[in-house]
């Protein structure tokens, strides 16, 4: 329902204990032998991931882990700081999984 004063859309509102249409402009009217549509949306449970393998992509490199003592470790870089500072490096082991940083 647009209103016939202004044409913007009239909106319900409850007015002691009546519902009215009403819009902006100061235009109402009572919504009793219009149509009315009401509008439900039903929510479904989303779908759950189940992560059957932790496959990497990053590349390895040799290096020394200091909590399991492994000499191999994925690294990847990434500016953590200015635009003006290089990139920090970080190394995740690939038997413990540690992971951990190293300024240059």
């Amino acid at each position: 329902m647009f209103c016939p004063k202004c044409g913007s859309i009239l909106r319900p509102k409850d007015k002691g204990g009546k519902k009215v249409l009403y819009c902006s402009c100061g235009f109402s009217k009572s919504p009793e032998g219009e149509d009315t549509t009401q509008i439900k949306e039903t929510v479904t449970g989303a779908k759950k991931i189940e992560v059957v393998e932790n496959l990497e992509v990053h590349p390895k490199v040799k290096i020394l882990c200091d909590k399991c003592g492994n000499k191999i470790a994925y690294y990847w870089t990434q500016q953590t700081r200015g635009a003006d500072e290089p990139e920090t490096r970080f190394f995740k082991c690939t038997k413990c999984s540690h992971t951990w940083r190293e300024y240059a």
